[in-house]
């Protein structure tokens, strides 16, 4: 069924987004006969991308169920394929305004100055995800993966017994490097300042690590390397001069934004941006909106976690369903 289709149309359960987190809402939503409507997000947008981070991603080795691995895009492809067998309508379109004043609620695609929406829901789930927040280098994409990331209990395994560098000066920078070591010979921190801005405890922890090292009043200003990374070159903020760093990996620690700016206005964030959702729940302030997975959690950010409040958040809606009957 197309969108046109579902013009004008009540629908039971609208998903906005997609990843781990939108698509098991999806499969829950589906075998629960609630005939989901997925809108997955567009390829060409730097946020909100069908099938979410791990489309970025290349080995996925921390996901149950795949003991030799497996590439994150086949991973994304199997939960979208999954979801569409048991019957979720699924549409690779970007949501671009909500209306949850009233019910059933209003979800446009494409002009959000439209008088009415593409299609209206009784129940919302909100998986549109987060994104990290990267350094704007050139053939930064194309390294992800490569050498590149920003998840170090993702790859951190990759890069046994090799030089990697965590960009950032914050307490996930730290937190970064400090686990790092676990891996690597060898951990330099890059740090635009000449302090950090980790808490103090953070910071103890990775000056006291024999692993860790520090470049000070250091900015990257150029990836190295063909296919895959082989060093970085790093300018100095203070003095202009420039210098390579041979390293093998790098991890970009300079913080998280989710995609919520579809829900200002409409739902509770927190001051970083993150949708909230009450305890154990994935309920927000508005009845029959749920939020589950990254858009959400600024804790965790796995994508085994991110499917659990998907799962989460397709019960909650059948649940409230039910009770409006």
């Amino acid at each position: 069924m197309s969108l046109d289709d579902l013009a004008g149309r009540e629908v039971e359960v609208a998903i906005i987004g997609s990843g781990p987190a939108g698509l098991t809402a999806a499969i829950y939503a589906a075998r629960a006969n609630l005939h989901p409507v997925v809108l997955e997000g567009e390829p060409s947008s730097t946020s909100d991308q069908p099938g979410g981070q791990l489309m970025l991603t290349t080995d996925v080795e921390n996901y149950p169920g795949f003991p030799e691995g497996v590439m994150g895009p086949e991973l994304m492809q199997r939960f979208r394929d999954q979801a569409a067998r048991f019957g979720a309508q699924i549409h690779t379109v970007k949501a671009s305004r909500v209306d949850f004043s009233e019910q059933p609620y209003g979800i446009w695609i494409g002009d959000p100055g439209a008088d009415e929406p593409a299609l209206r829901a009784r129940t919302v789930i909100v998986s549109t995800g987060a994104q990290s927040i990267m350094l704007g280098l050139d053939r930064e994409v194309e390294l992800v993966g490569h050498g590149l990331s920003t998840c170090a209990t993702c790859d951190g395994f990759f890069f046994r017994d090799q030089h990697i560098a965590v960009v950032g000066g914050g307490d996930s920078a730290m937190e970064e490097a400090t686990f790092l070591t676990r891996f690597a010979s060898r951990v330099t921190i890059i740090h635009r300042r000449d302090a950090l801005r980790a808490s103090k405890i953070m910071q103890r922890r990775a000056f006291d690590n024999e692993r860790i090292d520090f470049m000070w009043n250091s900015v990257v200003e150029e990836y190295l390397g063909e296919s895959t990374l082989a060093g970085l070159r790093i300018r100095d903020t203070k003095t202009g001069e420039t210098s390579t760093l041979d390293v093998t990996g790098c991890f970009i620690a300079i913080g998280h934004r989710p995609n919520t700016d579809l829900f200002v206005g409409q739902l509770e964030m927190k001051e970083n941006g993150y949708l909230v959702t009450e305890a154990n729940s994935t309920r927000t302030v508005v009845d029959g909106v749920f939020a589950c997975g990254d858009v959400q959690d600024d804790y965790y950010r796995q994508a085994v976690t991110a499917a659990g409040t998907g799962c989460m958040a397709a019960i909650e809606a059948e649940r409230y369903l039910e009770s409006l009957h």
